[in-house]
Parts: structure tokens; sequence; C-alpha cells
């Protein structure tokens, strides 16, 4: 069953690098140093008391680094165990105290006294580790001969083997010394799962969990487990969200929340989660797609996303006309969003082009006009902006595209022009205030009383100018659609076999590239069926020679036969019995232009074509012939030159052209000469077949 294309991403974002780790063979926990020092484990399950920290009575062995390693523990070949090796780095910290006498009276101390400088450390190292759901606590000890001692020097590492730990799991890990002389160490690490290592034989958690591939179909998705017959699984896709969810996925599900779970059915097997859309730019952009703002009150307003995003958001600025809103800020300022959480502006009134935009990266992702819902589309008002210092001294401006115009002004804008009108109506109460605060205030002014007044005569004129212009193109209706389009070119051809269909609909599509207007009845077959074949070829013709058009007959095999039977017999009408098949529309079009060969209409107003390697142009019945007849492609710069406006000149782009259609053409040309059931080349209809006349 495909599964929906939400899942393109399963192929689980980037291959992870794949660790080879080192296998430890028994169950035994053990310990090992760095040479010169001697080590060996205390207790492997004892009380985790630290205790408080005591001072140094001299120098002391302090734990100063903490190293980690996975490994692998196996009592059997392919029955084994994530494990986690920690390696504890040493330093001598502390020094002796100088006896009180030495320090007081300068003199050398007791000789009985160097002894304890010169002795060797020892220290009770305890390694803490938690791992949900289990925590442990190992005693090592360890000693340092006299000879390695030096303040501040490393002397060296012990390495413990090893906690066992969850695939995936994160780990907690402290070191400190018993009693405790220091602040203990501490170590927090997230263990990679079944995808990140080489394990797959070794770990029974991990036989199912790395091998999810995704395979594409069209839009569709095949999400495939490379698991053994005897192994169950299962798998789930979830939101990383918290509450119950009603979850439809289909390829607009893909967000950068969406997880997918999947472990084996077995006890206590491990689950691993992925998430990897996270960063996936198609995941973003459905987020945005699906994110709406929603106005609560007037003030009040939240942000409905799938997912929890950072976010920030701002009021806007929209003038009647299709402008860019333009940001308030300052005098207001951007406030972050958090999703389904409620927020505020500090509004006194709404307005239908106050909009929101929020921003990600700063980038703008949203922009909604909230209150354009309940007080109706955008109005044609000025946004005036009041702003005021700590002595309360006020300036106005008035917002448009280019920036805010200082009122009054001498500059050419709108809002300028009309400054005077507008702190009148300001001053006089016909303004809307949207905001106010310390700082300043936001006013919105009606304008479209002034325009109407000062435009009247403006689009009186632009109305006159209008129907100046409709009148002369409506003249030049005729010319410029003849100009535009080219020339007319009528195309009929036997419908031989679905091939040469192919192959005639490839021919129409690259003449449609020129300056031609193409009609052929691949392209008609509705209003064909509607009107009948004679009918439609009887229109389309002398629609085509009305406007000076051309008309191409195109020659196959077929078509030779159907001719030479035509002038042969003369019976084989359209409609009549026995003339049905796929060729009956070429026999209607045999109706419609036959009467102009035989009266010599024909020249100047039809050409004649063939293929190469399909029919010779000595094939064709003679009758035919008294119109230039052309293999294709071999001949296809005099063919378009046929096809040309009559007194029109010889383009020296004609080469240009005839090799674009040349291109265009070939795909179909190999692909009817190598299909099963073709004529080979040179076995179609040769000289002097089928000549009528």
């Amino acid at each position: 069953m495909p599964v929906p294309w939400f899942l393109l991403s399963l192929a689980l974002g980037r291959s992870p690098v794949v660790l080879s780790l080192e296998r430890l063979v028994g169950p035994q926990d053990a310990t090992h140093c760095s040479p010169g020092l001697s080590c060996h484990l205390w207790g492997s399950d004892i009380l985790c008391l630290p205790g408080d920290i005591m001072p140094a009575p001299g120098p002391v062995l302090a734990p100063t680094h903490l190293q980690t390693e996975l490994v692998l523990r196996c009592p059997k070949e392919t029955d084994c165990d994530l494990c986690v090796r920690v390696a504890v780095h040493l330093e001598v910290h502390g020094h002796w105290e100088e006896p009180e006498d030495e320090e007081k009276f300068g003199g050398a101390a007791d000789p009985g006294e160097e002894e304890p400088r010169n002795a060797s450390l020892q220290a009770q190292v305890v390694l803490s580790f938690q791992a949900y759901p289990t925590a442990r606590c190992v005693l090592l000890e360890v000693q340092v001969p006299a000879a390695l001692v030096q303040f501040g020097q490393s002397v060296g590492s012990v390495v413990y083997d090893c906690f066992e730990a969850a695939l995936g799991s994160e780990v907690r890990i402290w070191s400190y010394t018993q009693p405790r002389y220091e602040k203990e160490l501490n170590l927090t690490q997230q263990l990679p799962d079944c995808r990140g290592l080489e394990v797959r034989n070794s770990i029974p958690s991990c036989w199912a969990l790395p091998w999810l591939n995704v395979s594409a179909d069209g839009d569709n998705v095949h999400l495939v487990l490379n698991v053994s017959e005897e192994q169950h699984f299962g798998l789930s896709l979830y939101w990383n969200q918290t509450g119950p969810q009603i979850i439809t996925l289909n390829h607009t599900d893909l967000v950068p929340c969406l997880c997918i779970q999947v472990w084996p059915l077995e006890p206590d097997s491990v689950r691993t989660n992925i998430c990897p859309f996270r960063e996936d730019p198609r995941a973003h952009r459905n987020l945005w797609r699906a994110a709406r703002l929603r106005l609560l009150t007037l003030q009040s307003w939240l942000l409905d996303a799938p997912c929890s995003l950072p976010a920030e958001a701002a009021l806007c600025w929209r003038a009647l006309g299709g402008d860019p809103c333009q940001p308030l800020v300052p005098p207001l300022s951007w406030e972050n969003v958090t999703v389904d959480k409620v927020l505020e502006f500090p509004l006194l009134k709404g307005h239908p082009n106050l909009c929101v935009q929020v921003n990600s990266w700063k980038k703008l992702q949203l922009q909604e006009c909230l209150w354009a819902d309940s007080l109706g589309p955008l109005k044609d008002d000025v946004l005036l902006l009041e702003t005021r210092d700590p002595q309360d001294n006020r300036s106005l401006c008035a917002l448009e595209p280019s920036g805010c115009t200082s009122l009054p002004s001498k500059a050419s804008t709108r809002a300028a022009r009309l400054g005077e009108y507008l702190l009148q109506d300001l001053q006089s109460g016909q303004c809307l205030q949207l905001w106010d605060d310390d700082l300043g205030a936001l006013w919105a002014c009606p304008m479209d009383k002034y325009i109407h007044k000062r435009w009247a005569l403006v689009w009186l004129a632009c109305l006159l100018f209008a129907a100046a212009l409709s009148l002369i193109l409506l003249l030049k209706k005729d010319h410029a659609k003849a100009a535009a389009g080219g020339r007319a070119a009528l195309l009929l051809y036997s419908a031989d076999d679905s091939g040469f269909e192919r192959l005639v609909g490839a021919l129409a599509s690259a003449l449609c590239q020129l300056p031609l207007r193409v009609a052929v009845d691949l392209w008609s077959r509705r209003e064909l069926s509607a009107q009948g074949p004679v009918a439609w070829f009887h229109a389309q013709r002398r629609q085509t020679l009305q406007e000076g058009g051309v008309v191409v007959l195109l020659f196959s095999p077929g078509a030779v036969a159907l001719c030479s039977e035509w002038l042969q017999d003369g019976v084989s009408e359209p409609g009549a019995p026995g003339a049905h098949g796929p060729n009956d529309a070429f026999r209607a079009s045999l109706s419609c232009v036959l009467p102009d060969f035989l009266q010599g209409r024909a020249p100047g107003r039809y050409v004649g074509a063939c293929f190469d390697r399909l029919l010779h142009p000595d094939a064709v019945p003679a009758l035919f012939r008294t119109v230039p007849v052309f293999t294709l492609p071999s001949q296809l710069p005099d063919f378009l030159a046929a096809l040309q406006q009559p007194r029109a000149p010889r383009s020296g782009r004609l080469q240009e052209r005839a090799e674009q259609v040349s291109r265009a053409l070939q795909p179909a040309l190999d692909s009817y000469f190598h299909s099963p059931g073709t004529p080979a080349p040179g076995r179609g209809v040769g000289a002097g077949a089928g000549d009528g006349t």
C-alpha cells in the first residue's frame, strides 16, 4: 500500500557516521590504569554519598577530566549489550604545609618530617553512573608512586570497564574522591541508536531498527523495512507534542515536529525516536502554510501552528493600493510569539489597514490584516505618527511608501501636498486615534474626500484617452491578430497507425514553435466528432484559405493507397458502407481538397510532404504532384520556405528554424522507425506505386 508523500524524507535525513565498536568478552567489570600507577576495583556497587568538601591535609589526587568510549559487552557472539567505558584523568593538587617552627625561626625541620613528602599518594575514586532506568556507583583505588608526585601535574588515568546502557539513552556520569576535597566532575552524553553503530548482528534489539528505507513512486512513497521473515516489529508515526492528537497524514503534513518511532516487538525493547524534518526546508514551508493568526478581541490574538517555533510579531500599516505593509517599529516594538498563547497589542481602536507581521529567523513568514474581517476592506487613509520628547515637544509625520514625511512639508509626496488639510482634520477630531503612550501616538486620517475633488478632471481625461486608445486598437485588431499568430496551416494526413499519429503530432508541435498557426484533427477530436469529418474539414479548409493560409498534405503509404483508390474507383465516399475505420477522416478531407486539384486551383494554396525512409516522393499520385512535395527532414528549409507568406522575403533565419524543427522531430522519427511493426528503412512505398492517373 503506498505511503503518502510526506514520508519522502524518511530516508531519515543524512546517513549517520557508522561506528565500529570494540568487543569485551565476559560479564565481569574490570579496571586498568596508566603505566606507573597501580589500581584495582574496590567495590562495583556501592552507595553514592558524596559528602561535604573537606580541606586537603596535603597533596591529594583529584579527578580533572572524564572521557567516555562505547564498547560492546558480549556473553555470546550475537548477544551483546552497549557499554560505556569511562576514563578518569588525575592530577596532584594541594601542597605540604610548612612547619610553624621553620616558618617562625627559619631553621631546618626535623629530618623525620621529610619522609611523608617522599611518600606515594593513594586515593579512592568514585564513579557514579545514571542512565534511565538504572543507577550505579563503583569505587576505584589508585596509588601513585612518589616519583610521579609533582604538584599541579597530571599523573595519568584510571579506566573502568564498563557501565551498561540503553541505546539512544542519555547518560550522566559523576566522579569525585572519597573523602571529597573538590567539587565533583560531571558529564552528560547522548548515546547513539542502532543507526549510528555497526551492531546489526550483535544487539538483538537492533535487528530491525536501522534498516528503514524509502522508495518513491511518483507522488507516492513506499516505506521499506529490511528485516528477516521471523522478526516481528512495530512502527509508529507521532507528533512530538503533548496531549491527544487525531492525525490524518498527506504530503502537506510534513512539518519539523513530525517524528518516527520504530522498535522490535520484544520485551523491554529499545524504541528509536527519529525527528528527521527539524531542518527540512519543505517541512518549514508546510508549517508556515498551516500557521494562522486569529483575532480574539480588539487587542488580543494568537498564533495557531502545528509546531512550536521561534518567532516575533509586530504591527504594520498597509496602505490602499497594494504597497508593502510598513512595520510600525518604532514606535512599537517586536514581540516574541509563543504558539497558542494569547498576545496583546496596546491599541485603542482597530483599523482594517492594521496588519500583523510574523518573522522567524529574520524572515517574514506570515502577514494577516486581522481587523479587515470585522471592519471591512482597506481604506484610503493616511497614518500620522506623533512623537514626543521628554520636554513634551511634539512632531508629526505621515507614513508613506518612501518613508515618514514631516508635516508641514514642501516635498512632492501626496501627504505633503495635503499636509495642511490633514493637520486641520487632526485638530478638528476627524482622525481616529489608534495608539497612545508617553512616547507618541498613531492617528488614521481619511484621504478619499480630497482625492475625489482633486482628481476628478484627471479621471475624466484618462477615460477619454482610454476610449480613444480602445478605438485605435479595435481598428487594428485583425491586422495585429494575423501578425502575432503567423500564417495559418491545415495539416491533413492518413492515420495509418498510432505510431504515425504520434509522428504527425510531433511535426505539428514543432511547426507551432514557428510563426505558424497549425490546425490538425489530432487536437480537435471533440469538434470533429460533433460536426462530422466532412463538415469539420470543409470549415477548416475554407477558413485557412480565406486567411491566406496553406493546406499541407502529409503523404504516407496509407494515404497514397487511399488517394489511388479514390482516383481509380471514386466509390468510397465518406459515410458509405465499408468506409469505416481509422482513415475515415482522411477520406473526408479528400472530398474537400480534390476539387481544387482537378480544377487547377491547388498551386500556391497546397504543399505536399512525406517522411524520408517511409515514402518516396515519386510514389505520390501525379495529380497531387502539381504542387511541391517535400521529404522531411532532408528538405525542411524548402518546406518551411513554402509555408511562409506568398510574397514574404526568404528569412536569413530559415536554416536555423529548420534545424530547430529537425531537432524536435528527430526523437519521434527514431521512436517510429525502431518500434515493432514499423516498415524498415527503404521498405516504404516505392516510386510509381499507386499512381492512379
